[in-house]
């Protein structure tokens, strides 16, 4: 079994298509109402991964584990970076996030060629923890994957950003790939694989 500390159901679905293969049954944090709400102010996706890894590990007593994942862009300096889930504010939409996000960028581009439908590169983060509470200590992981913000959004799949980020190897949006094809190129594949790596591609 592994516990992921999240309730984001897109996340969920992800987790649980990588571990099917392992036979791993994947649990979230709706399997555990009474987790508390973990404060993410941590300066990188990395320190919030792992605060929320061992607060929740901790709580339940359970091997836990966590990610926290952005998307950062050229033109605004890294932004939204670590706030990507609450750019539009703490209670914000994924529509009204990607809304902002294309405003911001519209208005950087103000009397450039407005036609151009890809507007910045950009590229989505994902840093994983698996912390055991039985030693105190947290597996740490990391994937990236580069792209471009589009002008507009495409692809009803996925979750977050993905409508408006453009992969160049399938000339789609993250948004418009199956689960298989996201899961080969995604940040969170690739933090997931580099974590099995650590673990010696094994899960006990």
């Amino acid at each position: 079994m592994v516990v992921v500390a999240t309730r984001n159901m897109g996340k969920v679905r992800e987790f649980r298509h990588a571990f099917a293969p392992l036979g791993k049954e994947v649990r979230s944090l709706h399997d555990y109402p009474e987790a508390p709400e973990v404060e993410e102010d941590g300066a990188t996706f990395a320190e919030n991964a792992f605060k929320k890894a061992k607060e929740i590990g901790d709580f339940l007593n359970l091997s836990v584990l966590a990610d926290d994942s952005g998307l950062c862009v050229d033109m605004l300096g890294g932004a939204p970076g670590i706030y990507s889930a609450r750019y539009a504010g703490e209670h914000g939409s994924d529509s009204a996030n990607n809304e902002k996000l294309l405003d911001e960028l519209m208005k950087l581009r103000q009397g450039d060629d407005t036609e151009q439908p890809l507007l910045s590169g950009a590229r989505f983060v994902c840093a994983l923890t698996l912390y055991d509470p039985a030693t105190g200590r947290g597996i740490e992981a990391e994937g990236s994957v580069e792209g471009w913000i589009t002008a507009e959004t495409a692809g009803a799949g996925g979750f977050g950003y993905d409508p408006l980020f453009y992969v160049p190897e399938f000339e789609r949006t993250m948004a418009e790939l199956n689960v298989e094809e996201k899961q080969r190129i995604s940040h969170r594949g690739a933090a997931l694989r580099e974590l099995l790596r650590k673990l010696g591609g094994s899960w006990e």
